[in-house]
């Protein structure tokens, strides 16, 4: 299993901490001035350093010199650069290409070191549901998107490279205004929202608490479900007892083991074929359900090959949602899920970690394999 996780450091930030100057925002010249010495490597090391012993199972997507390849190729990992260098002081336009090219490239995880000015550079450009994680870095940090230190940033990371469950949430962006506190007023804005993984321990939980309701768990989803379902979109709902379940639960007899199509609060089509499950699709909005095989893993060829390549490719990737409770994942014992489409390339084109509909509003980032 080969994860890929994005790094971006804002090598200016934290600057202005040191000598007084209550900010790094375009005063990083005034703080060199003074005697500031960069910081954001060093503390992006700390995080990195826990993620070392899984360096076999690890790929970074970076940016050139000082805003990730250096510290990786001190460290060690195995790292591609998707920009060429550039003379001069990284802006808040390098910020922005670089989180537009990684969130491409398909990135499980995207690191980012800097306080909130960057965390506003990433929000500005950031597609919504792209997970991201802020080393902190700078000289304040208002904003609820970045871990709590360097060390619980990585091991937030590393809990998602050993198959712990890491639940999604949304963080606030939040910035002071340099100008007015260095005038000896506070005073913050908010400047939009992040997906964020967050420490939910829910191994230990379930054990604690003793057994997962699996029926309030499953009715909880299907609340969820009821909400999100929208007039004229084609939800297609593979086999397994999960989605049977919550089918049945938003009032809909589905076959257990076969592939049927949800649209307008009614079953337009039930146990398809490939073909006609293609014909279905193409061309019109639409989604997929898919389930985790319990103790395996899989989520796409195995046991539900009506959703072909070509059906996936026809819905596309980002209207794919895997649905599985919790227990169902703690099944797996830390192992990836898995997709064997019978297309490689596709298989691959899959991001290094999948988003989970795990309970009502809850979202978990859990490894995938392609295999």
């Amino acid at each position: 299993m080969s994860i890929s996780l994005g790094l971006i450091i804002n090598p200016l930030a934290g600057l202005g901490g040191s000598v007084a100057l209550k900010g790094s925002d375009g005063m990083a010249e005034a703080a060199q001035a003074l005697g500031a010495e960069p910081r954001a490597q060093q503390r992006t090391q700390v995080a990195l350093e826990l993620l070392l012993p899984l360096r076999a199972s690890l790929r970074f997507l970076t940016y050139p010199g000082a805003m990730g390849a250096e510290l990786l190729q001190r460290m060690g990992f195995t790292y591609e650069v998707l920009s060429t260098p550039h003379a001069g002081q990284t802006t808040a336009a390098d910020t922005q290409a670089a989180v537009q090219q990684l969130q491409h490239s398909g990135v499980a995880l995207l690191l980012f070191a800097g306080g909130d000015g960057t965390a506003r550079d990433v929000c500005a450009v950031a597609k919504a549901g792209q997970p991201v994680l802020g080393i902190p870095a700078g000289v304040k940090i208002q904003s609820g998107v970045y871990a709590v230190s360097p060390r619980a940033a990585g091991e937030l990371a590393l809990r998602l490279l050993q198959g712990g469950l890491v639940r999604l949430t949304e963080g606030e962006v939040r910035d002071i205004d340099e100008d007015a506190l260095r005038a000896g007023k506070v005073g913050s804005r908010y400047y939009g929202e992040l997906c964020v993984p967050t420490e939910g321990g829910f191994l230990q939980q379930v054990k604690q608490g003793g057994v997962e309701s699996e029926e309030l768990v499953l009715q909880e989803l299907a609340e969820w479900l009821a909400e999100v379902l929208e007039p004229g979109v084609r939800y297609v709902l593979g086999p397994g007892s999960t989605l049977h379940q919550l089918a049945t639960l938003l009032g809909h007899d589905t076959t257990l083991l076969g592939v049927d199509v949800l649209q307008d609060g009614a079953i337009i089509a039930r146990d398809v074929t490939e073909a006609q499950l293609f014909a279905l699709v193409d061309g019109h909005a639409a989604q997929l359900w898919v389930t985790v095989i319990g103790g395996q893993g899989h989520v796409l060829g195995r046991g539900n090959q009506q959703i072909s390549p070509r059906v996936v490719r026809a819905v596309g990737l980002d209207n794919l949602r895997v649905i599985a409770t919790k227990r169902k994942l703690t099944t797996l014992e830390g192992q990836p899920l898995r997709v064997d489409s019978g297309d490689p390339e596709l298989d691959r084109s899959l991001p290094s970690a999948l988003k989970v509909w795990a309970g009502y509003r809850e979202e978990l980032l859990y490894p995938l394999e392609a295999l």
